[in-house]
């Protein structure tokens, strides 16, 4: 569950005021607006990567409004995939659990399921430069999954993909809420992706969140 009361962020110049907005748990919501409306600048706010001046954030009932980001259980998917040039897949998909602690055997394990359903088992030792644009957002799906995050936020992760690629990682996102169970945040433009994806759709326009049909 993502909650957001009467929130508000400032990013620059750009404000929003007392933003409210209620994800329930499992769900898959779509959230769209016209470019500079705030979406991303939202987002971070939710992951922790931009302060909130006012109102409380809240992830599966736990107020996370001054958490570190570490602490708040997201999973992030920037836009362009955001991936480390001299980390290996490998040491993506592991990067995050060497923070939280995880012992040797336990990041083997879970890289191995990881990789194998994302289906880049064969790239694990390869670098981002190596990648393709589905490949590099597949291993930066799995680095956000890797730790077990209740939260799952996604920035337009699908808009500089070709046609084919994104049929096949709009497939991938669907099992991994599947699998998961993980709640999903997904900034897109595209209604007819968040029409496919999403049961619950969002509008952010004029500062505020509205429930579409």
């Amino acid at each position: 569950m993502i909650e957001l009361d009467q929130v508000t962020v400032r990013a620059g110049s750009f404000e929003l005021r007392d933003v409210s907005m209620r994800i329930p748990a499992g769900s898959h919501a779509a959230l769209m607006g016209r470019t500079g409306s705030g979406k991303t600048t939202l987002m971070e706010a939710i992951c922790g990567l931009r302060p909130v001046t006012a109102g409380r954030v809240w992830i599966d009932g736990r107020d996370v409004t001054t958490a570190v980001p570490g602490t708040r259980g997201v999973g992030l998917v920037p836009q362009d995939a955001a991936l480390f040039g001299h980390l290996t897949v490998r040491e993506h998909l592991t990067f995050a659990l060497e923070l939280r602690g995880w012992t040797a055997e336990a990041m083997a394990a879970r890289v191995e399921a990881l990789s194998g359903w994302l289906g880049i088992g064969g790239l694990l030792d390869r670098l981002p430069a190596g990648l393709s644009g589905g490949e590099a957002q597949r291993v930066a799906l799995g680095r956000a999954l890797s730790f077990h995050p209740r939260v799952l936020c996604l920035d337009e992760p699908l808009s500089a993909l070709d046609d084919d690629t994104r049929e096949g990682v709009c497939g991938l996102l669907e099992e991994t809420r599947r699998r998961e169970g993980v709640t999903v945040l997904h900034i897109t433009h595209n209604r007819s992706e968040a029409a496919r994806l999403a049961d619950v759709m969002l509008r952010l326009r004029d500062g505020r969140v509205e429930l579409e049909a």
